[in-house]
């Protein structure tokens, strides 16, 4: 009877969280329809890159490219053709099926799903009760993380790589080493972000002897490479050119080393490929020496850990809203943390702390149109996931406090 009671109350519970967050995924996806220009954002582009694919048309012929922003009364046109990787226009043709508006809100739910699946994933590496309750406390607290927030707002495709993190994470925890460098090949349709991030756990493969791993990450990069090339031949250097204009126009506004170096070289070019290429290169290399000592002590999950904000501070160009994939180091924190202290209230006060640091961001980056306070996240993130791996077990479970 009191089993049969407990799991009545189990599933009633389920579905209540499941009420509550689809209820606050639609209350945010209509805000942000309502208040924000979404045919003015970053969702535009990615939106009208699958619709031109759908088309036959090619989002790197520049006339067909202004073409689709007239027709949909566009105003803001900062790039002359898709400034992605031409694959990745591939993904998008299931967003370019629906019509403007419908899509920017189908978006922002599956985005909110994908975190939500994300979150509830990694979550199950505990069987304990404690980490198992603290998945809708943590979901509302993430929804106001700033690169969350952020990534709602504009509509940025953050979640496929989020997506494609945990499912690499997951498959190598179930020895599919081959899926999982295969999937996590998708990160390079964002390259700065993807280049580093492949770079650091190519390192962590190599220490393994993951070959399969390895094996996954090439065949997955040339499948994308051909994916382009079967609609532009020339996408890889189109594509080279539109990086360029783009980052010369944002140089010294991001989050990383290279941004910090133009600074304090007193935005001197020669400078700053300098110091900050010797820069990116020790924060690489600090890196890979600890993910290969640690080869046989880290999970993929702990790894990954270790592998996101280091990939993150030493790229060329990043947002606050890339810091998205936060969302795994963060996950694991916060459980640790209920492990470890037996107590929500570290983990609470954990998140409060993390959601004011990257709010603040934001009001500096709307108040500045600079982003370089988001390095906050990135250190008190890259530092909680340190000291929490070296921080040793207590000896004694109990059951955590309120």
């Amino acid at each position: 009877m009191n089993n049969n009671r407990s799991l009545i109350l189990r599933r009633a519970f389920t579905i209540s969280t499941f009420i509550v967050l689809g209820a606050l995924f639609y209350f945010r996806a209509i805000q942000n329809y309502l208040r924000q220009d979404y045919t003015n954002s970053n969702f535009f582009f990615f939106w009208l890159s699958g619709r031109m694919i759908n088309l036959g048309q090619n989002p790197y012929d520049p006339v067909q490219w202004l073409a689709g922003h007239a027709a949909f009364g566009a105003t803001w046109i900062p790039n002359k053709i898709f400034p992605y990787p031409l694959p990745l226009a591939f993904f998008m043709t299931p967003l370019g099926l629906l019509p403007l508006g419908q899509s920017y809100i189908a978006w922002q739910i599956v985005s909110q799903i994908i975190l939500a699946i994300t979150v509830y994933a990694l979550l199950r590496h505990w069987q304990e009760q404690p980490q198992r309750m603290i998945f809708l406390p943590l979901m509302i607290f993430l929804l106001f993380f700033g690169p969350v927030f952020l990534t709602l707002q504009i509509g940025s495709i953050g979640p496929l790589a989020l997506g494609a993190v945990l499912l690499s994470i997951l498959s190598l925890e179930k020895k599919r080493s081959f899926l999982a460098g295969a999937v996590l090949a998708l990160t390079i349709l964002k390259p700065p972000q993807g280049i580093t991030i492949l770079a650091l756990a190519g390192i962590w493969f190599l220490a393994r002897r993951d070959w399969k791993a390895i094996l996954g990450l090439g065949l997955g990069g040339i499948f994308l490479l051909l994916l382009g090339i079967a609609r532009d031949p020339l996408w890889l250097v189109k594509f080279r050119a539109a990086s360029q204009a783009v980052l010369e126009r944002t140089l010294g506004i991001h989050s990383n080393i290279y941004s910090f170096a133009y600074l304090a070289c007193g935005q001197n070019l020669s400078c700053m490929w300098i110091f900050g290429t010797l820069g990116t290169l020790l924060v690489l290399g600090l890196g890979g020496i600890y993910l290969w000592r640690s080869k046989e002590r880290l999970t993929p999950w702990e790894a990954f850990n270790i592998i996101l904000p280091l990939g993150f501070v030493s790229t060329i160009y990043l947002w606050s809203y890339d810091q998205l994939l936060y969302v795994i180091p963060i996950t694991w924190i916060t459980a640790k943390l209920i492990e470890r202290t037996k107590s929500y209230i570290p983990a609470f006060i954990f998140l409060i702390v993390l959601d004011l640091f990257s709010f603040a961001a934001l009001l500096v980056q709307a108040n500045t149109r600079k982003d370089l306070f988001s390095i906050a996240t990135t250190i008190l993130t890259l530092g909680m996931c340190l000291l929490l791996m070296h921080w040793k077990a207590q000896p004694e479970p109990s059951m955590p406090t309120a």
